[in-house]
């Protein structure tokens, strides 16, 4: 049996990145519109430090006004809700984002609600999580939804397939499940604690790995032939003794049984933000009573 396809995550966000860009000047030309994103960073931490940069540049490319506040990390919560209450008036911005995690001294829940459901770009506001529950149009979280893209590029219509998340976050592995569940599919949602999960993960079409171990998910486990999404993003310490990025698939022995799989890095990682201006463009559109771009 051949390797694995491997699936590009780098050039489908490429591409939905310049589909999104030509939105944007159609919103400016037509309508004199110009989608708008804030960004919420609380504190230094580097990940999140470089994820914010990113997410700048790649706004910024796409014709989109980037807003960016940077706060110590003492702030004081109701400062931060301040902050928020501010971005939900402002007509400029149409997306708003609060970089998590947050200080231990600061409500992540109570920041995340205090986001009008509009503008709620991650979608994590209860609101927006209890409409993509029952089916209903809502903003999606960035990463599952860019899942979903890869998935579907892959494969075409999903209807009928088998497909196992495993990963119950409330980011990640629960959206990923309903928007699989809307897709047609017949869902199992496990986790680290799944009695038999080798068994549960062998059934599938569909792998998506959201459990947050790094390489938990070995090839022996998968279907030959099934898609595998790997949402994991794990430092560990290589052979040589420096640090490396992998999944939670075992990718080495994965690519000798499966149909297709993402790479870590240059698979999910790139859809994530794409997907955040996807979701940003949508939202100024419907805030604006537009018609929604098909992104």
């Amino acid at each position: 049996m051949t390797d694995a396809r491997l699936i590009d995550g780098n050039a489908f966000s490429a591409r939905l990145r310049d589909t999104i860009a030509t939105h944007v000047q159609t919103l400016r030309d037509e309508h004199h519109v110009v989608p708008g994103l804030a960004v919420v960073l609380v504190g230094e931490d580097p990940a999140s430090q470089v994820y914010v940069r990113t997410k700048h540049k790649r706004t910024v490319e796409t014709g989109m006004k980037s807003f960016e506040h940077k706060l110590p990390a003492d702030t004081p919560e109701r400062e931060v809700l301040t902050l928020i209450e501010g971005l939900n008036d402002d007509p400029e911005v149409h997306g708003i984002l609060v970089q998590l995690p947050l200080p231990g001294h600061i409500d992540s829940q109570k920041v995340i609600e205090a986001i009008d459901p509009a503008k709620d770009v991650d979608g994590f506001h209860p609101v927006n999580v209890g409409r993509l529950s029952a089916g209903l149009d809502a903003m999606v979280p960035c990463t599952p939804l860019g899942s979903l893209m890869l998935l579907k590029d892959v494969l075409g219509k999903l209807d009928g397939l088998d497909a196992v998340v495993v990963g119950r976050s409330n980011i990640v592995g629960k959206p990923m499940a309903q928007l699989l569940i809307k897709e047609s599919c017949t869902v199992t949602v496990a986790h680290s604690r799944t009695r038999d999960l080798p068994d549960v993960v062998r059934r599938a079409d569909i792998v998506v790995a959201a459990v947050g171990r790094p390489e938990m998910i070995r090839g022996d486990w998968l279907k030959p032939g099934c898609t595998v999404i790997d949402v994991g993003i794990n430092r560990i310490e290589a052979a040589d003794g420096t640090k490396k990025l992998v999944g939670d698939v075992n990718f080495a022995e994965a690519v000798k049984v499966a149909g297709a799989i993402t790479p870590v890095p240059g698979g999910v990682g790139p859809m994530t933000i794409a997907c955040l201006l996807r979701n940003t463009l949508v939202a100024c559109a419907r805030q604006h009573r537009l018609p929604v771009p098909p992104v």
